[in-house]
């Protein structure tokens, strides 16, 4: 499974989104759907061994957040406003308590809390936070293989489905420092020298992983 964790210091975390001006009014909300868009959307779907929880903490009101899933979600399209009118029905609902996972339509769910509540969540993945100053996130050497070897995927068959391969969790920040308590599953991992904008970002990982580049955990 890949998650992605998408902090956003200054996003609304209830109240009504103004579909005209998300990168102001609704506290650089752009940012965080974009990294939703290239978190959970291929060219022609979506990516089912993926989610994404968007930490909404601008207010009013208590940290809030939303998690998206992958191989659940529906009426979700590769448009802004699209997603920020799906994001706006959950935010004129209560937040939720944390630690408390509520659903609120196909594959989207709303709960309180903050970054920490979703580290602890994550405690079986492997946890990377972003950070253009640490080491590569693949190892010295590495090469991309002639044929890909997804590194995470979904099997199915005509009972079920299922994700296999590693688990690894992206902690991914707006454009202000995220300040972090680093614990034994959590390690600063680069992907270039350059800051990158998130969506970028998560593209980047998401090629790693797709291609089976041996990584740096």
């Amino acid at each position: 499974m890949r998650r992605f964790a998408i902090i956003g210091h200054r996003a609304l975390s209830s109240g009504k989104i103004p579909l005209n001006d998300l990168a102001g009014g609704a506290g650089r909300m752009d940012v965080l759907i974009r990294a939703l868009m290239a978190s959970l959307m291929t060219s022609h779907g979506f990516r089912r061994d993926s989610e994404v929880i968007l930490h909404l903490w601008g207010g009013p009101g208590p940290k809030r957040r939303l998690k998206i899933i992958g191989n659940e979600v529906k009426g979700i399209h590769a448009e802004e406003r699209s997603v920020a009118g799906q994001i706006s029905k959950v935010l004129r609902e209560p937040t939720p308590p944390i630690g408390n996972w509520v659903k609120r339509s196909s594959g989207i769910y709303d709960s309180g809390g903050s970054i920490e509540e979703t580290i602890r969540e994550w405690s079986d993945s492997t946890i990377i936070a972003l950070d253009a100053n640490a080491e590569r996130l693949w190892i010295n050497n590495a090469e991309i293989p002639t044929k890909s070897k997804p590194l995470s995927y979904e099997t199915t068959d005509e009972l079920s489905s299922k994700i296999e391969g590693i688990d690894i969790g992206f902690i991914l920040s707006d454009d202000q420092p995220l300040e972090l308590n680093f614990s034994n599953n959590i390690v600063k991992r680069s992907i270039g020298e350059k800051w990158l904008q998130g969506h970028m970002a998560i593209a980047i990982c998401h090629f790693l992983i797709d291609e089976g580049v041996e990584l740096n955990l």
